[in-house]
């Protein structure tokens, strides 16, 4: 790469700094750059120098937005009763993409992690609470955090400051959980004991 361009190494050294993103797909990226138009490129240089500026968190769910409400929070066809709690933003956009989720949502921005010294007060659990106060109409909130040790310690977490407000409030709103278990296709003899554990224990009437 010491034959490059200064300016073309330098987006190829940043590149490799992404998530997935190794020397070739980096060299091969900024390569791509210099080949496209001027105006592309400009474009493009214009929203990534705008991107913090302009993103902020929306006030309600905590989705990411240029404006004070998300288009989700904002559209009156949501289902406004069910709070699906995700992790981050990309586990949003999971459930928007399939199109099988017509409620709203509440984004946490992390995960309780003592190794890496994340508790409950780094994520967004109290603003969930404050939503599910006085006047909230909410009938159920989806525990849909990932399935992972820290997703179960969260998502255990919330289920207990969850049940403490029930108590205090007096509201009767459902605590549920995603199910899981085996994936469509799979073959029992590869499944782990833990998988086909949550199988058994979620299975349903056939």
């Amino acid at each position: 790469m010491s034959s490059l361009p200064n300016n073309l190494k330098q987006i190829a050294f940043f590149l490799q700094r992404l998530p997935g993103i190794g020397e070739k797909t980096a060299n091969r990226l900024a390569f791509y750059f210099l080949r496209i138009p001027q105006a592309d490129l400009q474009d493009f240089s214009d929203n990534i120098q705008d991107l913090k500026e302009k993103t902020k968190m929306c006030r309600i769910c905590l989705n990411l937005t240029e404006d004070e409400i998300c288009a989700i929070c904002e559209n009156a066809n949501r289902e406004k009763h069910t709070i699906t709690v995700v992790e981050d933003v990309l586990d949003l956009l999971s459930f928007e993409i399939g199109n099988i989720y017509d409620g709203v949502y509440h984004v946490l921005h992390g995960k309780i992690d003592p190794l890496n010294h994340v508790g409950p007060e780094d994520i967004k659990v109290e603003e969930l609470l404050k939503r599910l106060g006085n006047g909230s109409k909410i009938r159920e909130v989806i525990l849909a955090t990932n399935l992972d040790m820290e997703g179960e310690a969260t998502a255990m977490y919330i289920k207990n400051r969850l049940e403490e407000l029930q108590k205090k409030s007096k509201k009767n709103f459902k605590i549920t959980r995603l199910a899981y278990g085996l994936p469509m296709g799979a073959n029992l003899e590869y499944a782990d004991y833990m998988t086909l554990k949550k199988a058994i224990e979620g299975r349903n009437k056939y």
